[in-house]
């Protein structure tokens, strides 16, 4: 049995740019924006480098949260010459300085972890201002600009005295000696959020984690900076999450989909799904179909978004020849009766054969290491195949948990499952059953098999928001 866990990711709001940066290495680009007024100061100094031939000393006053470190870290998207490099906290700043070589790009010497100190001592500043000062006339420093970031006014106007009576005006400029960084314009707080979330989280939406637009646009109103933004959008999910998880006390479970169709959906059931979790997409599956239930789940498309996502709904795609394999192999006598009926041949020793094509499946890549692999793509089924398997689903029609049962003993012999029981019911005296209530080492899964003769993508989004909508409305959730 894996030990992996079969469920999606936590979601990831980094407020900081340290998170960000682990989590988004390599897609920086997609969320950042330029900060103008700040890029334009940049330039100064590059122009103001180049015509004293030596490099520069910039104060960089801005509140927490204000993205002063996503800047600086990120200046290469904009300037393509600057290189940023950090001076750590722990360091000290002469050795740091006294250690830097010549360099062909423009270094961008950021100070951390010295932004809102005020217990440094004068002589200690006097010391680190003096070290900038020489490094930046030498020639080792003379493409290189040293930035100390402030978050308070009283260590930003120590710093500029002090750096004015060591330095004078090559050292700090002529003007008032620092630059305000307000960070993004408030307009981009919320595009900026919708491209962290989406490439953060496989294309999550503000929908699918239970927020509306109206909730997400008071706290983009209401915050001071980028990072508070991020940080009320945090709490925000987190609220949404709660306010499900408080009606799954007696059951945390997941709810999964697996569509077994004669027609090829695979690519039906990606259109519906976001990243490699096979995670439902809540938007595409409201606008995928024209159901009575969309009418009804219009009216709280939040609700249904973070229902689907503490539910950790998934949908997946189950070939032809996989469901007809594990059907004739785990066949039960009165699954057998019902196959011979439609004159269907039995295969009861070809168990290990549906296994390993069960285990070539989405479903069974993520049971065992939480997300899709790269799956090998079987044969496509011939028109024989697909007649059996269209009598498969005539006995469904009738009778699915005869055939649900043998999907979940192949389940269980491939070792993906630990235990199962068909028809389940939600509990909350409801008539609705699960198809499959699987016991997993990480909790359970209920299963819904869609099984169809042929099918659509607007029927898949039909049938998985009918389940989803269901059982939030078993667990008290949706009314």
């Amino acid at each position: 049995m894996s030990d992996h866990p079969a469920a999606s990711e936590p979601v990831v709001v980094p407020d900081r740019f340290e998170s960000l940066a682990r989590r988004a290495e390599g897609r920086l680009n997609g969320i950042v924006v330029p900060v103008q007024p700040a890029l334009d100061e940049i330039d100064r100094l590059f122009a103001r480098m180049g015509q004293a031939d030596r490099g520069a000393f910039l104060i960089l006053r801005g509140e927490s949260g204000a993205g002063k470190s996503t800047f600086l870290h990120t200046l290469n998207l904009y300037r393509t010459e600057a290189h940023t490099v950090s001076v750590p906290g722990d360091a000290s700043i002469r050795e740091f300085l006294a250690a830097r070589r010549k360099s062909v790009q423009v270094e961008v010497l950021v100070l951390e972890e010295r932004e809102a100190a005020t217990s440094f001592s004068d002589p200690e500043l006097e010391d680190w201002l003096h070290a900038i000062n020489g490094f930046i006339r030498s020639e080792r420093g003379r493409r290189a600009i040293v930035v100390w970031p402030c978050n308070t006014d009283p260590l930003r106007d120590r710093v500029v005295a002090l750096a004015r009576t060591i330095g004078g005006e090559s050292l700090v400029g002529t003007g008032k000696g620092w630059f305000a960084f307000t960070g993004p314009e408030k307009s981009e707080y919320i595009p900026i959020a919708e491209k962290t979330l989406a490439t953060l989280n496989q294309g999550a939406t503000f929908s699918d984690l239970g927020l509306t637009a109206d909730a997400v646009q008071e706290a983009a109103n209401n915050a001071p900076t980028i990072g508070g933004f991020f940080s009320r959008v945090h709490d925000l999910i987190l609220s949404a999450e709660n306010a499900v998880e408080k009606l799954l006390r007696q059951e945390k479970c997941r709810l999964w989909v697996v569509v077994a169709a004669g027609n090829d959906v695979a690519a039906e059931v990606a259109a519906l799904t976001r990243g490699r979790y096979a995670a439902i997409d809540t938007e595409r599956l409201m606008t995928s179909t024209e159901a009575n239930i969309v009418a009804d789940l219009k009216t709280y498309p939040d609700k249904i978004g973070i229902l689907g996502t503490v539910l950790d709904a998934k949908i997946f795609h189950m070939p032809v020849l996989t469901a007809s394999a594990i059907a004739r192999a785990f066949t039960d006598p009165q699954l057998k009766i019902l196959m011979r009926s439609k004159g269907l041949s039995l295969k009861p020793d070809g168990k290990k054969q549906a296994v390993e094509r069960l285990l070539q499946t989405d479903l069974a890549s993520v049971f065992r290491a939480g997300s899709q692999g790269l799956l090998t793509r079987g044969k496509k089924p011939g028109p024989e195949s697909v007649e059996a398997f269209q009598k498969l689903v005539e006995i469904a029609s009738n009778n699915d948990a005869a055939i649900n049962r043998a999907l979940g003993k192949a389940l269980v012999e491939a070792e993906l499952i630990q235990s199962f029981e068909v028809e389940q019911d939600f509990g909350s005296g409801l008539i609705r059953r699960t198809d499959i209530l699987a016991s997993t080492t990480t909790g359970p899964v209920r299963i819904e098999v869609m099984w169809r003769k042929s099918t659509s993508r607007a029927a898949i989004a039909n049938y998985t928001l009918t389940k989803l909508a269901n059982y939030g409305r078993a667990i008290g959730f949706l009314s």
